[in-house]
């Protein structure tokens, strides 16, 4: 395997590389400048010729120390890696939302149901961090301060919610919400959207 090749093959690849921490992201089967790099990492820490190629040599050593892959390691539900669940996401119903790793996490019970990317305010406009309650939810709302659509929006802090953002479908991490808490994946949402109780616990940590 070398750059320009896309198969299932390179998709595993980037998944084992992820597991002993040279690949952090999500796989994506297409063989780049970042497996490349990454293979290279993963060569010279093992004194084999970086070449940044996988050969046999390399392939063999790597399997040697990893696992075969999971169906989620190589399809995850979120393209940031998941941190370790804050202490107050370990019981009941909780929308678990780290802004170190940027991802939210649907727990129930210590166990994490679904899993998505999510952005912040920005400096202004900051998210506010500690332990709040689901206090309504608006499947269809528009912002009356920014006239923005918030799709499946779940609110916990004074007009914070959860919701789905159009923008950073669009822009990604190049943008920032007004405080809320930005979902790209309409979809993985608006599931979560219905499992979701007013009344669920959120959390919002670093």
């Amino acid at each position: 395997m070398a750059k320009g090749a896309e198969s299932e093959q390179v998709r595993e690849l980037q998944a084992r590389l992820r597991q002993i921490g040279y690949f952090h992201r999500s796989p994506t089967g297409f063989y780049g400048s970042i497996t490349a790099d990454a293979v290279s990492g993963f060569q010279k820490k093992r004194e084999l010729p970086v070449t940044g190629s996988v050969d046999e040599a390399t392939w063999q050593r790597l399997v040697a120390m990893t696992r075969k892959p999971t169906a989620n390691e190589l399809r995850p539900q979120t393209t940031n890696e998941l941190d370790a669940p804050d202490p107050r996401c370990m019981t009941g119903r909780v929308l678990c939302i780290s802004k170190e790793s940027r991802t939210l996490a649907w727990m129930v019970d210590g166990k994490v149901i679904s899993a998505m990317d999510v952005r912040f305010g920005s400096e202004n406009t900051p998210t506010r961090e500690g332990t709040f309650k689901v206090d309504r939810k608006e499947r269809e709302w528009t912002s009356t301060l920014y006239d923005t659509e918030m799709p499946y929006s779940m609110f916990f802090s004074r007009g914070q919610a959860v919701h789905y953002s159009a923008d950073f479908a669009a822009r990604g991490y190049n943008g920032a919400s007004h405080g809320c808490v930005n979902v790209r994946d309409k979809g993985r949402l608006a599931k979560v959207f219905d499992q979701v109780r007013v009344g669920d616990k959120v959390v919002v940590h670093w």
